[in-house]
């Protein structure tokens, strides 16, 4: 399956601005003088806003230990041959559950297309400089392991993602490989983890059996996704009606930064007799979300909110990609991929 290229089309707008005179003073001073004076200014403090809050999240991450980094494969050696089966995350600089998600991922794919060199990119270029900065490990991004690819002469590539759902990234992604599309003889990519309802029915059936002796008739699972201003946010929600159809009324679904909420959540569990909360991401690694949004001691984070509202809490920080049979669905999808190239 060829894949055609994008072209993105810019539109540019012009700014015009009036002059304003003062009369007392005889000195003049136009609108884009003040507004290019005042934008500036601005910029300049959110860009000081950022670099501190980047620097207190790593100076926080540097607080404990995320694990040994030379433990896990990066997957950027080259040798790669005819065929690539490259596997595409958003990545995290935890680097224990790196290895035990995305990395677990890329070894379940080597096992189970052993004509397919396993490579790896990510799209999170902070990520990727934050463990090269800290670790010294090179991790590819999306665009160097396309160029990799095409240095070693591959033929046919085949592109997992690791996503969650359809949103945005997944968007960026196809676009950017679209650029490359000619340097390939024959281009797949392979589909998020929640597309179709059989997926939605295989994720509830890992996560309600990975968590089935906390489901004991007075504890609540919630898990917390990422959320997204996308329309494939609606992936939550639906989430939650397929839970509660399929019996485990028990089992709640947020988000950290859309809707459902920690409020929407926490208001939902209330409505019940429960006297205990367990937590754990709805996301494929456990990264800072998990390890901070979710199980942190500072206020406003799931445990403390919870606990707050008296209820004992219970926090599993492990990604959906430690689980096998989210490994396997991932390989289904990469499989479909893989039996496209030859139709």
């Amino acid at each position: 399956m060829k894949i055609k290229k994008l072209v993105a089309l810019f539109a540019f707008a012009a700014l015009s601005a009036a002059v304003v005179t003062g009369c007392s003073s005889g000195q003049k001073e136009t609108a884009a003088d003040v507004t290019a004076e005042t934008a500036e200014e601005t910029a300049t403090e959110e860009a000081a806003a950022a670099e501190e809050t980047v620097e207190a999240e790593e100076e926080d991450e540097e607080n404990y230990d995320t694990g040994d980094a030379s433990l896990d494969n990066a997957r950027n050696q080259d040798g790669i041959g005819e065929n690539e089966l490259m596997v595409v995350s958003f990545g995290t600089s935890y680097n224990d559950s790196r290895r035990l998600t995305v990395g677990a991922i890329e070894n379940a794919m080597e096992n189970a297309f052993p004509d397919y060199s396993v490579r790896r990119g990510f799209t999170s270029q902070i990520i990727i400089d934050h463990v090269k900065s800290r670790d010294n490990i090179a991790i590819d991004n999306v665009g160097e392991a396309l160029g990799r690819a095409v240095d070693n002469g591959v033929k046919n590539l085949v592109i997992q993602p690791t996503h969650l759902m359809n949103g945005l990234e997944y968007t960026d992604l196809v676009n950017e490989v679209a650029e490359y599309s000619d340097s390939f003889e024959k281009v797949a990519i392979g589909e998020p983890l929640l597309t179709s309802d059989d997926d939605f029915k295989a994720v509830i059936k890992a996560v309600t059996e990975a968590t089935a002796e906390y489901d004991d008739g007075e504890t609540a699972i919630c898990f917390m996704g990422h959320g997204t201003e996308a329309d494939s946010n609606q992936v939550y929600a639906k989430m939650q009606d397929m839970l509660t159809e399929s019996g485990y009324k028990n089992y709640f679904v947020g988000t950290v930064e859309a809707a459902p909420s920690l409020d929407d959540v926490l208001g939902a569990v209330k409505k019940g007799e429960y006297k205990k909360v367990v937590l754990e991401p709805l996301m494929i690694v456990a990264g800072d979300h998990a390890n901070n949004d979710m199980a942190g001691d500072e206020e406003g984070s799931w445990k403390t909110a919870f606990e707050g509202a008296g209820y004992e809490v219970t926090c599993l920080v492990r990604g959906l990609g430690e689980m096998e049979p989210i490994q396997q669905l991932f390989v289904e999808h990469a499989k479909a991929a893989v039996d496209s190239l030859n139709k």
